[in-house]
This record gives structure tokens, C-alpha cells and sequence, in this order.
């Protein structure tokens, strides 16, 4: 196999595929020879392992994937990378590439066709304009999956692991929390990419619970509520869910008093726990 953490092979390699590297698609491809093992080992790669990768890039990442798991499917949106992919992963028979967009690819059916009787992880180096949509999908989609290991940018994973009710935490750390315990495994500097980002990485492990850590009366009006909490978190929670959710001040005081807070509350310092309170008791008062 090719040495793809030499920098003068890997321009050797994409100079004559042609291959130019996309800013709009976010492109920085890891080359760091530490980093690509660590994360394979960390998203629990094994011999009775299904992986989905996305964002495959020239490959680095698929073959220490490859050598652990029983099978890697990659799921690549530049078809440009396709040949080049097929050149560096040419020794791998466990290897499946689809050039798709993940977002709109159905992931359920491939785990179902490609993946049968195995655990499923995910693993990924995502770029960093599309972080939180890809981590969204991929767990409001409930797939059959036993954790997410995505490289982020640093300050993306202090934001997506931070507890919630911290001045880190926003709607999408809820979220997360909400579908997954979220843990950060370790940090990836910005030279262990071609080209360099302008700012460090870290790798993020997001294990699936099986349960809410909350019961919730209906999990769409919860997350409508988070969002309009935190759209508007310098307001009290009574104005930025009045404004956020479209319902009348007095419907919201009503909910807030149920669940026993003060009118003046904030509830961008609130736990998981206290937010599932309040979003209840909306919803029992605007149900009446």
C-alpha cells in the first residue's frame, strides 16, 4: 500500500488523477500517520464490525478502517475521487465505495444490504461546513448503529460534548445529549491535514443510548422549544419561547409556573432533565 501520510506521495497521487482540491466541499485531507489508526480503534472497529465512513477523501482513514472491521462501506460525494480511491484501496476486498450525497443516501437500507449480523459504527473526518447537518441526520435517523466517531473542529466538539446547562451548551448539544453520550477521545492539530485548516481538530465519540435520558410527551414540541431557547438565550425563557414557538406570553407563563420555575428563569442554564420539565408542561397546557 502507498504511504498516504507522505505528503510527496499523496501530491504524486493527485496530480495524476487530475485532482484539485475543492474549498466548497471543504476538503482537508488527513496525513497524519498517528491519527487514522487511533480513530479506528476508538469507533470500536473488529472483525464482527460493519463500518460507514463518509467523506472517504483518498483513503487514509478506509484502510486502517478495513484492517480492523469485517467490512467498511464509504460513502463519498466527489466523484472525482473515485478513481483515485480505487487505486489506493485496491488491496482491500471488505471495501464497498458509493458516491453519494449522505444526506440524501437511504443509510437504513444499506446497513440492512451490506451489513447483515454484523454491529454497525460510523466513522468519519467530516468537513466543517456540514458538521452538525451530517451528526443530525445521522441520529435523528435512529439508525441500527452503536456509536458515531466524526473528527470535528475543535471548538465544534467543545460545543457538541459540552453538559448541558453550561455556557458551551447550545440546541445542538441537547440534541446530541438527547440521542447519545458525547465524549471527546482526543485533539488533532491542524498540520495533520493536506491542505492545513486554520484551526485544530478533534476527535469526538458519540455512543448511542438505547433510551432518552428523559421522557418526553412530544419530542418535536421538546426540540422546537430548545431551539427557541437558544435562538434568543440572553431573553428570558418566557420571551424567546413566546417569540420562538409562536404561542401566546400567558400560555407560556401558565407552562412555566406548572413546572414550577420562576417567570423571570432562563432556560439556557437548564438541564436535560429541566428542560424535558418545562417542554411537558407546554405541552399539557397548550393540549388543554
Amino acid at each position: 500500500m502507498q504511504n498516504l501520510s507522505d505528503a510527496s506521495v499523496v501530491k504524486d497521487l493527485l496530480s495524476r488523477h487530475g485532482f484539485k482540491f475543492s474549498k466548497a466541499l471543504g476538503q482537508n485531507f488527513l496525513i497524519n500517520p498517528t491519527v487514522c489508526p487511533r480513530m479506528a480503534e476508538v469507533c470500536g472497529a473488529d472483525e464482527s464490525t460493519g463500518v460507514i465512513e463518509v467523506g472517504p477523501g483518498f483513503g487514509v482513514l478506509t484502510a486502517e478502517l478495513a484492517k480492523k472491521a469485517k467490512k467498511v462501506v464509504s460513502i463519498e460525494l466527489d466523484e472525482r475521487l473515485l478513481p483515485v480511491l480505487d487505486e489506493t484501496l485496491a488491496e482491500f476486498d471488505n471495501v464497498k465505495i458509493i458516491n453519494a450525497d449522505v444526506l440524501k443516501v437511504d443509510l437504513k437500507k444499506i446497513i440492512e444490504e451490506e451489513f447483515a449480523g454484523m454491529k454497525v459504527a460510523v466513522c468519519a473526518n467530516l468537513p466543517y461546513y456540514i458538521t452538525s447537518p451530517v451528526i443530525m441526520h445521522l441520529l435523528e435517523s435512529r439508525l441500527p448503529i452503536e456509536n458515531l466517531t466524526v473528527m470535528v473542529q475543535k471548538e465544534a466538539a467543545q460545543r457538541l460534548c459540552a453538559p448541558v446547562g453550561s455556557r458551551e451548551a447550545g440546541a445542538v448539544t441537547v440534541a446530541v445529549d438527547y440521542y447519545s453520550d458525547a465524549k471527546k477521545a482526543f485533539d488533532v492539530s491542524a498540520g495533520s491535514f493536506m491542505p492545513a485548516p486554520k484551526v485544530d481538530s478533534s476527535v469526538i465519540k458519540l455512543d448511542i443510548r438505547k433510551q432518552p435520558p428523559v421522557e418526553l410527551k412530544d419530542e418535536k414540541l421538546f426540540f422546537r422549544m430548545v431551539k427557541a431557547v437558544f435562538a434568543q438565550r440572553r431573553k428570558t425563557a418566557a420571551n424567546s419561547i413566546s417569540a420562538g414557538m409562536s404561542l401566546p406570553k400567558e400560555t407560556v407563563y401558565a407552562a412555566i409556573a406548572q413546572a414550577g420555575y420562576a417567570e423571570t428563569v432562563r432556560a439556557e442554564s437548564f438541564t436535560m432533565e429541566e428542560l424535558a420539565v418545562l417542554a411537558n408542561a407546554i405541552y399539557n397546557i397548550t393540549k388543554q
